[in-house]
């Protein structure tokens, strides 16, 4: 399913989980996998050019290799990449050149364990970035998890009916269909909208036939607070992974970091979440039969 892997990372060793699943993940799928850093900002913008002439860039592509070898010896074709510039810029930039499927990210930030909450709302943060503007899904991990077999048993995706959770239901489907997977597609409305009932009606009517065939597949509606009402749907289902859809109707950069529901549930999750956003329509359209293949979206309608 993943054939190209990005994962972010930094020297300090806070991207451990993201780099052990990315690793796995390409084992599993016998992926190309590129561990990349972006150099520079640390020094100021001045030094950016001079990085690479200097030898700085392979000293701390040295020093990853060294930080995540005890994960890479399962896969020593896996790449170092060590490039100067602005972060969220130079991981999308790779994406494309490689035509990535997915891109691997933990928290890209030292004080993330003691500021988590103010983390939420940092605006312009790389993992917002990217998250925005990838046109692959984007997986954010944040702790440890393991590789097993089925890899997903139990997949949550949450919608608010935009054209972008469109996506992110279809993706859902075809995961579930890939691995065999319990699917729950869920909406949280606000107070004093729609109730329960009519939401989810509303949620069969809108995704069910599309979902025609797997095994397990429910419509959930909640009312309260987005972040707050997916992440305990996820607790309570025992997902082993999320699906949102990542755009906001703010157009005002910061308010839109701020306001980011994908955010606030992917530091907080039990498992990875998958975030996929406007940019991310050329494999909406597929999804998986009932014996894996590969089909197009209105062929299962």
């Amino acid at each position: 399913m993943f054939k190209d892997i990005i994962v972010g990372v930094t020297p300090t060793g806070i991207d451990a989980c993201a780099v052990k699943a990315a690793v796995e993940f390409a084992v599993k799928f016998e992926s190309k996998l590129y561990l990349t850093h972006v150099a520079g900002m640390e020094q100021g913008w001045g030094s950016i050019e001079h990085l690479a002439p200097s030898g700085e860039t392979e000293q701390l592509g040295d020093k990853i290799r060294e930080m995540y070898d005890e994960y890479l010896k399962e896969l020593p074709s896996a790449q170092i990449v060590v490039v100067p510039g602005i972060p969220h810029n130079e991981l999308l930039r790779l994406a494309r050149a490689k035509n990535s499927d997915l891109i691997v990210m933990g928290p890209h930030t030292k004080e993330y364990e003691e500021k988590r909450a103010k983390m939420w709302g940092m605006a312009g943060s790389t993992l917002e970035r990217v998250s925005q503007r990838a046109r692959c899904p984007v997986m954010i991990v944040h702790k440890e998890i393991s590789c097993r077999e089925p890899l997903f048993s139990n997949i949550v995706v949450a919608t608010d009916f935009s054209d972008q959770a469109e996506c992110a239901v279809s993706y859902g489907g075809q995961m579930a269909r890939q691995y065999k997977a319990n699917l729950v597609v869920m909406h949280v409305a606000e107070p004093g909208g729609p109730g329960r009932s009519e939401c989810t009606a509303r949620l069969e009517d809108a995704y069910g036939k599309r979902l025609d065939g797997i095994a397990d597949c429910a419509f959930r509606a909640e009312m309260g607070e987005p972040a707050m009402e997916i992440l305990r749907t996820a607790r309570q289902g025992d997902a082993d992974l999320l699906i949102m859809a990542h755009h906001s109707k703010e157009r005002d950069p910061e308010k839109a970091f701020l306001g980011s529901t994908v955010t606030q549930v992917a530091l907080n999750a039990p498992c990875p979440t998958m975030s996929v956003n406007r940019h991310f329509d050329l494999r909406c359209g597929l999804m998986y039969d009932q014996t894996g293949q590969v089909v197009e979206a209105e062929a299962l309608a």
